[in-house]
């Protein structure tokens, strides 16, 4: 099978680059820049020590379309609008990982990207691609949109309890943090090290792109669900998300019914692992991974619960989810390339 990246030479693109390699099914990748068309990727990439020239190749959506089976839009936003149209038409399976075809409704997106959207006969294509609750809209989609990293590690963390309307629509707080990759490859005073090394800053308070995202899932799993309170922060590390979740109950649960829900919704689904009771997951324990890892407890006197849902960002929250969904796409086993286990320490 032949795959092509599109915004190769970013942190989402080179992630991509190495699962792909190793990959059983992936015969070829083509990788695409347009701003460094031309160029030895590993000279790019110094760490990949290659023996080979691997040519940076213009973008020829026309031609990719038919030669290719899936193309990745590992590109920023505002960009995926321009190319998906170009693309379709043709043999390929497009998977964008950035936040153009995630909202529905292009009102919205352009409230919260500050961009025009793309075409509403696009967007009723694009399929939400979180394969642990949407797999079975993901085998029959042609577009595929990749969910954000913090919509991922939030999302898991809340489905158990919302798709079965457990929890009080007002009461849902997320506070979430991530690491400086998540904000790409390139610097900016905000993730420049002598301002991130020892410090943690709080950042888009009420204004990140991911919260329409993650609204837009909640209330198709619970149209009750009221706008929930979501915070950001940049914690100083390279990799991971951790999104710590508070929410009320409709009605009394005991902690191990709660640890029995979630263990008992996730048992068929692979990449995520809910930890026992009293164990809570860190970023490092699933660095370099596709796993994503849960604990969670109640305070039995405010019947609030406590949910720490932990995934890398570059792969659960884009790359490894992207390719993810191409395995459930193409009918591979969901798990091929993708069984090794997190990087400790």
């Amino acid at each position: 099978m032949k795959a092509g990246i599109v915004g190769a030479t970013g942190y989402g693109g080179i992630e991509l680059f190495r699962l792909l390699r190793e990959h059983p099914e992936i015969e070829a990748i083509h990788l695409y820049s347009s701003s460094q068309a031309g160029e030895d990727f590993t000279n790019i990439y110094k760490h990949l020590n290659s023996q080979e020239t691997i040519v940076l190749e213009e973008l020829q959506p026309d031609v990719m379309k038919f030669e290719l089976d899936v193309v990745f839009l590992a590109t920023p936003a505002g960009v995926s609008r321009n190319l998906t149209p170009d693309l379709l038409g043709g043999s390929a399976v497009i998977i964008d990982l950035s936040g153009d075809l995630r909202l529905k409704d292009p009102e919205v997106y352009e409230e919260w990207y500050k961009k025009e959207s793309v075409s509403d006969h696009i967007l009723k294509q694009a399929v939400y691609g979180l394969p642990e609750w949407n797999k079975e809209e993901i085998v029959n989609a042609k577009v595929i949109a990749n969910p954000g990293c913090y919509p991922t590690a939030t999302l898991l963390g809340l489905a158990p309890l919302i798709k079965d309307r457990l929890v009080e629509p007002h009461s849902i707080v997320v506070d979430a943090k991530s690491g400086v990759s998540g904000a790409g490859k390139n610097p900016n005073p905000m993730t420049h090290f002598a301002h991130t090394q020892e410090n943690i800053q709080i950042y888009k308070v009420n204004q990140h792109q991911h919260i329409p995202e993650i609204e837009q899932a909640l209330h198709g799993w619970d149209e009750a669900i009221e706008p929930i309170t979501f915070s950001t922060h940049l914690a100083p590390m390279v990799r991971g998300i951790m999104s710590t979740i508070y929410l009320k109950m409709k009605e009394p649960i005991t902690e191990s019914e709660l640890h029995e829900r979630f263990s008992s919704y996730y048992e068929s689904r692979p990449f995520v692992r809910v930890r026992q009771e009293g164990n809570f997951p860190c970023t490092k324990e699933v660095y370099g991974s596709n796993y994503c890892d849960i604990g969670l407890t109640l305070d039995p006197r405010t019947n609030r619960v406590t949910i720490v849902s932990v995934i890398d960002n570059l792969m659960k929250g884009a790359a490894s989810q992207a390719v993810q969904n191409m395995n459930l796409v193409f009918h591979f086993d969901e798990q091929a390339g993708l069984l090794r286990l997190p990087v400790y320490p």
